[in-house]
Order: structure tokens, then C-alpha cells, then sequence
């Protein structure tokens, strides 16, 4: 056993407890760990406790670390594993954090298909194929993708990026090169031959029409 001999808590962000201890190195905590355990200066720890301590602050760091990620925007669950990976976190340390995450309802691929797929046509209209294939990188579940991107309709997302892309074909007077522009443009969309063909010869009727 080993005495608790001076507390100093860590001021401002990422400042860990120091746990003076009587005889053995201090201790580096989480000042989350260290409040929640409610040490004070005269109680003895066991190797044991001493242990369970340090796992309880590794958690709270990778947690900690977690949620700064998840600051920017929605995450997958891949994502923030992966990410906790590259920041050096151990596999429980990570699995703990994730269930904690989960049971706060701070992770779910649902919402964050959702999310994805809002973003996408608010900002950056493209096709089904394209938006399911960004949510599988991410390793979103099937079953899950193929219910977000269900709302998804190619037709009008199409026309919406072609009407935008259009706009800078004005003084392109030729039908072939309007075509090949346009065409490539939507393509690059994840847009299907059937839907760029149909969109392209929308907006040259349209703008034909209009003169």
C-alpha cells in the first residue's frame, strides 16, 4: 500500500491530477477520474487500485478525445475508431469510449446515413450511387444505406446540378460540346448514362425554347 501524500488538480484543457504518492512516482489522471474517485490526500492505494486508476483515466482520455472529434460534425463509428487508433488509444480504452458514446446516443450510423445524405443535397446534390458508396467507405451497415438513400431521386438531383452547371455553358452554341460538358459533369456527379442523357437534352430543349 502506498499513501496519498498531495493532490494538485490540472488547470485548463489537457492539464492531467498529479497524485503525489509517498514513496512511488505521482500519479497522472484525468481531473474527471480523480474527482469521481474521490481521492484525497492520507488514503492508501493497493498496486490494484492503482492499476484500475490508470485504466479509469486512459478511458476518460480516449472519451475525451472522442468527443472533440465529433465536434465538427456527425461521425461514423469507423470513423471515430479509426481516428482514436491513429491517436495511439489501446482496443479498450476504444471499445469503452464507443459504448459510452453509444448509450449517450452520440454515435448511430442511422443518423449519421442521414446526416450524410442531407448534407450532400443541401450542398452538394449527386446521385444514389455515388452518396451509397461514400456511406460504405465509411463503413456504414448495408441494410442501413439502403434505407437513407432510398429518398435520393437521381432525376431531380440531375437536373438540379445541371441547371447550375448550365449557367457557364451559355455562350456554348454547340449541342455536341454542351453535351460532352454537361455530360462529363454529371458523370462526375456518380449520375447513370440513362438519367446524363435525359438531363443534357432537358436543359438544351429548355434553353433552345427559351431564345
Amino acid at each position: 500500500m502506498v499513501k496519498i501524500i498531495a493532490l494538485r488538480l490540472g488547470k485548463g484543457r489537457n492539464k492531467k491530477a498529479s497524485i503525489l504518492l509517498d514513496g512511488k512516482p505521482s500519479l497522472k489522471l484525468e481531473p474527471e477520474v480523480a474527482v469521481k474517485e474521490g481521492l484525497k490526500v492520507g488514503d492508501e492505494l493497493s498496486d490494484n487500485r492503482i492499476a484500475e486508476l490508470n485504466r479509469a483515466s486512459h478511458h476518460q482520455s480516449c472519451y475525451d478525445a472522442a468527443l472533440r472529434y465529433l465536434d465538427y460534425r456527425p461521425r461514423s463509428e469507423y470513423e471515430i475508431r479509426q481516428r482514436l487508433y491513429q491517436h495511439g488509444f489501446d482496443g479498450d480504452s476504444i471499445k469503452a469510449a464507443i459504448s459510452r458514446l453509444k448509450e449517450q446516443g452520440l454515435i448511430d450510423d442511422g443518423d449519421f446515413a442521414s446526416f450524410w445524405r442531407d448534407n450532400r443535397q443541401s450542398f452538394s446534390p449527386r446521385s444514389r450511387w455515388l452518396v451509397s458508396l461514400e456511406l460504405k467507405q465509411k463503413k456504414v451497415p448495408e441494410e442501413v444505406i439502403e434505407q437513407v438513400v432510398s429518398t435520393i431521386d437521381d432525376a431531380e438531383n440531375a437536373y438540379s446540378v445541371a441547371q447550375t452547371k448550365a449557367r457557364s455553358l451559355a455562350n456554348c452554341d454547340d449541342y455536341q460540346s454542351f453535351r460532352r460538358r454537361l455530360g462529363d459533369h454529371l458523370k462526375r456527379r456518380g449520375f447513370g448514362y440513362g438519367v446524363i442523357i435525359k438531363t443534357v437534352e432537358r436543359l438544351w430543349q429548355e434553353r433552345e425554347g427559351s431564345r
